[in-house]
């Protein structure tokens, strides 16, 4: 297995684990997971989909955020509130990460092995975790997977019986 091919595999074994769990809270999306709040499920999808979003397209590619009408609401020190109406629908929200997510993996099947060890296009204040391609892509996966226990939580706050062991 090359990089290219265990990047695809994180991001392919991210997407499925974290999805399936918001997707088991559409009837719940906005269940904070600790009674002292916390990121929601409704947040965490969006905040993944527009992150992803920002680094596939600002740093990497070096083109505009196509979701950047969405920072205000799920960017980077953003808050989750309870009052449904300040999100796009959880429907919405996961077709959008469809579509980035396409994106990004059809961007990933252009590099070669080489291709990741090139500079991003990140502002120099975050070249320490995002200054190469590969960086961008590690940290596509690691994100994901860390705001997956967040929804985790979330379920078991809603009383829902775990999925996986």
């Amino acid at each position: 297995m090359n990089t290219i091919e265990f990047i695809r595999m994180s991001l392919q074994q991210g997407q499925g684990w974290v999805v399936g769990l918001v997707s088991d809270m559409k009837d719940a999306p906005l269940t904070s997971p600790t009674p002292n709040g916390g990121n929601h499920p409704l947040w965490v999808m969006g905040h993944l989909t527009y992150s992803e979003s920002h680094l596939l397209h600002d740093f990497i590619l070096g083109d505009p955020n196509p979701l950047a009408e969405w920072k205000d609401v799920f960017g980077n020190g953003t808050e989750p509130v309870t009052d449904a109406s300040k999100y796009p629908a959880l429907d919405d929200v996961l077709g959008r990460f469809e579509e980035v997510r396409g994106s990004t993996l059809k961007v990933l099947d252009s590099l070669s092995e080489a291709d990741l060890d090139k500079p991003s296009k990140a502002p120099a204040e975050r070249q320490q975790y995002f200054g190469t391609v590969g960086q961008c892509f590690s940290a596509m996966c690691t994100h994901f997977v860390f705001h997956g226990g967040q929804v985790a939580d979330a379920r078991r706050a809603a009383g829902r019986k775990f999925l996986m062991a």
